[in-house]
């Protein structure tokens, strides 16, 4: 972790959208709307533990804006987890509906708690605690949660289950997505992020004239999205050299296969010490000499201290604010094409959004339908920020965020204030 203010989340959210302003010329009454959430919540989460014990859990469930549509965002848990952090989330949330262009808004949720160190029956009884607690500010119509880190189907299946018994005591699947497919899940969405993720570094690769065929690949964070964006950019014909998970980072500059590397990580819970690897550390994977980078791990991974030194000709960020502003500037100069997270890491969301609608309609479509309507989606939002980045002459995430903020502008001036 480095010494820049930016370390907080919510501050370098706040100084992309200063800078966004600018450019644009937003109406400063616009831009005091968008720099605070319409509601953050703070719950208190009483829990009794296996042992007979009561623990308190702190949870938090931020509401950005809803201008264009609910309030939709992940929940996670983590030790780690703070205000700040939910509230920069559910900014870039908003922005990332509306980069993709689909009638949602941002919200994020987290609870302060190391699920690895709570059993199945403690994380449940959290779970159900933070729907109760929350129930009153979601909805299928007003804020729909969805997995972050450290949660996924099991989580969102309780969820769904405490609100529903809560509101009627019938199945309610639209009030959260990322459930299983037996209760009104989407084929498509586990590969979603790193799908989408897979369809945007197709289209940069483009840009930048690269051939996927001898492109190399590091991947910083080897969970759900950075396996799958690995998996997916490997089909298109790229060779993965590098991954790193919480335990450590490997290299094999002859590429890995990444099947054998995801099973060597369901065996042994860590992809260090897989057969053949050399085993480097977390700056050294990331400055690692490669065609493409995908940091899909934790925030203010790439800073002013190692920027410089990055060798990759496209960064496609999987992880949520893993480039702090100084560092983005470093690598535009070093004319180094960074498809930012609001964009990159998006199909989560879109097919969220696809799940959202099989759900308020009860209808269900098949993963060939979900992967060409997100690659339909990714593709567009990709070439409408591209075509903004050269309109801007600015990097990709500030175009990114002055497209999302346009779109958000608009339908908050359409509305109107009121009362």
């Amino acid at each position: 972790m480095t010494n820049e203010v930016n370390d907080n989340p919510y501050q370098m959210a706040l100084k992309q959208l200063d800078e966004t302003a600018r450019i644009l010329n937003l109406d400063k009454g616009i831009h005091k709307i968008l720099a605070k959430p319409k509601r953050v919540l703070t719950v208190s989460l009483p829990v009794k533990m296996d042992d007979g014990s009561i623990e308190v859990f702190t949870g938090y469930r931020s509401q950005h804006n809803d201008a264009r549509g609910p309030f939709k965002g992940g929940i996670r848990y983590h030790p780690q987890v703070t205000i700040e952090e939910v509230m920069a989330l559910s900014m870039w949330m908003t922005w990332k509906c509306a980069i993709v262009g689909i009638p949602l808004g941002g919200g994020k949720g987290g609870i302060i708690c190391d699920p690895k160190k709570m059993s199945i029956t403690e994380l449940e009884r959290l779970t159900r605690r933070y729907a109760y607690s929350i129930s009153d500010i979601i909805g299928p119509y007003t804020d729909v949660p969805a997995p972050d880190v450290y949660t996924g189907g099991q989580e969102m299946s309780w969820i769904m289950d405490t609100y529903s018994t809560l509101k009627g005591d019938h199945g309610q699947p639209g009030v959260i997505t990322g459930k299983p497919i037996p209760i009104g899940g989407s084929l498509g969405r586990t590969e979603a992020t790193g799908r989408g993720l897979s369809f945007t570094v197709r289209e940069a690769a483009k840009k930048q004239n690269i051939s996927m065929n001898t492109a190399t690949v590091v991947v910083q964070g080897f969970g759900n999205a950075g396996q799958f964006a690995a998996q997916l950019v490997e089909e298109q014909g790229a060779k993965i050299i590098a991954v790193s998970d919480t335990q450590g980072a490997i290299l094999n500059k002859n590429g890995f296969s990444v099947n054998d590397l995801i099973k060597f990580k369901k065996e042994n819970k860590t992809i260090k010490n897989f057969p053949g690897s050399t085993e480097v550390s977390n700056d050294e994977l990331l400055t690692t000499d490669c065609t493409i980078l995908i940091p899909a791990a934790l925030e203010n991974q790439i800073t002013k201290e190692n920027a410089s030194r990055i060798s990759a000709e496209i960064v496609a960020e999987a992880a949520n604010g893993p480039t702090t502003p100084e560092a983005d500037q470093i690598l535009y100069d070093n004319k180094i094409l960074v498809i930012p997270d609001v964009l990159a890491n998006s199909g989560g969301v879109t097919v969220s959004y696809f799940e959202w609608l099989q759900n308020l309609r009860r209808e269900y479509w098949t993963e060939k339908e979900v992967n060409d309507r997100l690659d339909t989606i990714m593709t567009r939002a990709f070439e409408e920020v591209y075509q903004a980045h050269e309109s801007y002459n600015t990097n990709m995430r500030t175009a990114s965020i002055a497209l999302a903020v346009n779109r958000v502008a608009e339908a908050i001036q359409l509305r109107g204030i009121w009362p």
